[in-house]
């Protein structure tokens, strides 16, 4: 299975996060969005942050060969958020998760990245199955999960969380 893999779409380059990205991650975790959407991680430092991606990224890197990328733009380098397979508890499926900082929202950005990782989840890395939640206060989300083709199935309580999520989920192999 490939490891570290590297992607590029029209306007991104979708690279592993990794250690260099914890002051960029801090700051995402910490956005209006972030916190509303997703809810506080309690990443309030760098070292915070890398501690975060020490722990909880890079094992699922070492395991599975996929996880959170980070997303720059291709013309200047801007860091503009996050798009990623996630291996979640309680989820049946991968769970293809995204943010984005505000001023990079409404762009077709998060469409782009996750529109890839979507392809490279089956293509790439064989998986049979995509799963995606979402506060169902996130019309966003919701319909950037529809537009993938994942269909929503309910709702789902993932510990610790406190709030039911909306589950979609997507089968490759139908």
């Amino acid at each position: 299975m490939p490891r570290s893999v590297c992607f590029k779409t029209e306007r991104l380059w979708l690279k592993p996060t990794d250690v260099e990205d914890a002051a960029f991650l801090q700051q995402l975790m910490n956005s209006p969005g972030w916190l509303r959407y997703i809810g506080d991680r309690q990443i309030h430092s760098e070292a915070n942050a890398r501690r975060y991606i020490e722990d909880k990224i890079k094992p699922q890197y070492e395991r599975l060969g996929f996880g959170a990328y980070t997303l720059s733009l291709l013309e200047g380098g801007t860091k503009v958020g996050i798009c990623g397979l996630y291996d979640r508890e309680g989820i049946d499926g991968i769970d293809i998760g995204f943010a984005l900082l505000p001023a990079f929202t409404k762009q077709g950005y998060a469409w782009e990245a996750a529109n890839c990782l979507k392809q490279m989840a089956y293509g790439l890395f064989g998986l049979k199955k995509l799963s995606g939640i979402t506060r169902r206060e996130n019309i966003a989300s919701q319909r950037l999960l529809e537009k993938l083709g994942l269909v929503n199935q309910g709702s789902i309580q993932l510990p610790p969380e406190k709030v039911p999520l909306l589950l979609y989920e997507l089968d490759f192999e139908i």
